[in-house]
């Protein structure tokens, strides 16, 4: 038995955009003499479709598509992923449902039963859990039985699982109920890691259940969210036995007949993190701007390492040519500051533009100047100079139709250490789940790896060694650094990824690191208080297991103060 798996980047919404994919896919999967092909889950609208699903034009627009797509399913099943209208007269209106289509008709339709509510997933405001036991999941065909499940029903396992959030297995009910092979249509977005739990994951169902366990995943960027594919095969011992490419469409073609070629599948290692995360932000970035209708992008260069490595990853999604940076230096900009950006901009081949700010910054001081008479200058008359920038930026989107990126990192969203229609100005932040520390690992992976595909494009180093190596700073008023009035960034990405990703309270961050509790008390409390910042920021690429964005939902008004429940 031969079984492609459709590895496509739909988008959301373009129901018709979409189905041409899916199209295509099924018509390539019978080229390829496949007997099933496998799209991934709600590939129809492409995942996830938010409150889209409640626009009932947009149910009705995926019921034909899913029908017309039926017709051309002859020679060849088709199990496409769209949301179904339930038909029970209780309960949510839809079912994340998988169509099996054959004969050019629907012949059955298979159901999600575990919808994930946490992080970035929302399904249960949505669709109605298949019954236990649906019957459609189970389909005969050449003489086996398949088991179909989705997505979030592989991810039930008890040994590896650290919680179980579900009370049914899926997966064993299918093994039980006779499935001889499993299948699973996914949209399970990119975080770094988790490609490798994945296979455990995936090779101990295989295992466990002596089946072999075919799983589609979907790719490309969608907001925030990025989507790897890695769509993989594994043999009853849970034996990976086939893989399909990492951030980009494949079609992935498994044999599974005793007689198939060694060589028919193909089998490749993950990408290490910094690669994958490299990939990730490129894909999700390049997306962003094709999907959104944006050719070209503008950012700001301030010679530091973030604004570098935006420049580098911009520069990667879209071409040197469709990159413009722009410097804008104040009073208080150091000269290397304008020549290492102005280097990066030559390195990379991308437009140039220097734009002083200080005839605005003087300007807008004088304006409030008999206002602030008698008030020491403080962070009032910073701000204004990095509103003064976004202003300009602004004015540079507007003008070339650019998207403009933030350049600002996990580590300085988390604390607030960014200003509010200043450098937060933009319409996508792309590294603003990357913790500086990352970021430094990162650009030196750019510079340096033989697998990064800038190093091999331009045949050396395009970040500038000099803002990878200075010490951080937003040079907003004399000999400033970022450590003026943070912890080195070591010790506060510690802080961010144990405080935000995985809810330790200080006690813990301090037993488990040793750092100063009072150091974690102050970063927590920048933490919390700057939660309006982040809700008004643009949306960032997620990257790691939580990322800043409509996954993590805290309150702005509230008085939680963790000091209090130690």
């Amino acid at each position: 038995m031969r079984i492609a798996l459709a590895q496509i980047n739909p988008t959301i919404g373009d129901i018709q955009g979409n189905a041409d994919k899916i199209a295509a896919a099924i018509d390539h999967a019978k080229s390829q003499r496949a007997s099933i092909v496998v799209l991934p889950e709600l590939a129809i609208t492409g995942y996830p479709p938010k409150d889209l699903l409640l626009k009932p034009a947009l149910i009705d627009a995926c019921q034909h598509a899913i029908t017309q797509l039926a017709t051309r399913c002859t020679g060849i099943t088709a199990i496409i992923g769209y949301p179904a209208p339930s038909k029970a007269t209780v309960g949510r209106p839809l079912r994340n449902a998988a169509a099996v289509c054959a004969d050019g008709r629907v012949i059955s339709q298979a159901l999600k039963s575990l919808l994930p509510t946490y992080d970035v997933f929302d399904e249960h405001r949505y669709f109605e859990p298949a019954p236990q036991g649906d019957p459609g999941s189970l389909i005969p065909h050449e003489g086996k039985t398949l088991g179909l499940s989705i997505c979030e029903d592989l991810w039930n396992d008890a040994e590896l699982v650290p919680r179980q959030l579900y009370h049914f297995d899926p997966i064993r009910h299918l093994a039980q109920a006779g499935a001889q092979i499993l299948i699973n249509a996914s949209a399970s977005p990119f975080v770094v890691g988790k490609h490798a739990f994945r296979q455990r994951l995936f090779s101990a169902a295989a295992r466990r259940h002596k089946l072999p366990l075919l799983y589609c995943n979907q790719v490309g960027g969608n907001d925030e969210l990025v989507f790897d594919g890695n769509s993989c095969a594994f043999d009853a011992q849970g034996n990976l036995i086939a893989q399909a490419r990492d951030f980009q469409e494949d079609l992935l073609v498994v044999d599974l007949s005793p007689e198939a070629s060694a060589n028919i599948n193909r089998v490749e290692t993950p990408s290490q993190s910094l690669a994958s995360i490299y990939h990730a932000l490129v894909l999700g970035l390049r997306d962003y701007c094709a999907k959104c209708g944006f050719k070209s992008i503008v950012l700001g260069l301030s010679g530091g390492i973030d604004s570098a490595i935006t420049a580098a990853l911009a520069v990667a999604a879209l071409g040197p040519q469709n990159v413009r940076g722009v410097a804008m230096p104040s009073r208080f900009s150091s000269e290397h500051s304008i020549d290492d950006a102005r280097e990066l901009a030559s390195r990379l081949g991308i437009t140039f533009n220097l734009v002083p700010i200080e005839p605005a910054h003087l300007a807008l001081e004088s304006m409030v100047g008999p206002i602030f008479a008698g008030l020491k200058p403080d962070t009032t008359e910073e701000n204004m100079q990095a509103r003064a920038r976004g202003v300009v930026l602004m004015a540079m989107s507007n003008k070339f139709g650019s998207l403009l990126v933030t350049t600002g990192n996990k580590s300085e969203l988390a604390v607030g250490y960014c200003t509010l229609y200043g450098d937060m100005c933009g319409g996508l932040a792309v590294i603003s789940d990357v913790p500086k520390t990352v970021v430094w690992e990162l650009s030196r992976w750019i510079n340096t790896s033989p697998d990064s595909p800038l190093l091999k494009q331009y045949q050396k180093p395009v970040i500038p060694e000099r803002s990878i190596d200075k010490v951080p700073s937003a040079e907003l008023r004399p000999n400033q650094t970022d450590q003026d009035s943070l912890p080195p960034y070591e010790v506060l990405d510690q802080i961010v990824e144990r405080y935000v990703e995985l809810d330790q309270s200080p006690a813990q961050i301090h037993d488990q690191t040793h750092i100063a509790l009072d150091v974690i008390h102050r970063m927590v409390r920048l933490i919390d208080l700057n939660e309006y910042k982040r809700r008004q920021s643009a949306p960032g690429l997620k990257v790691t297991g939580r990322a800043f964005g409509f996954g993590r939902r805290m309150p702005i008004a509230q008085r939680y103060d963790p000091r209090r429940y130690q």
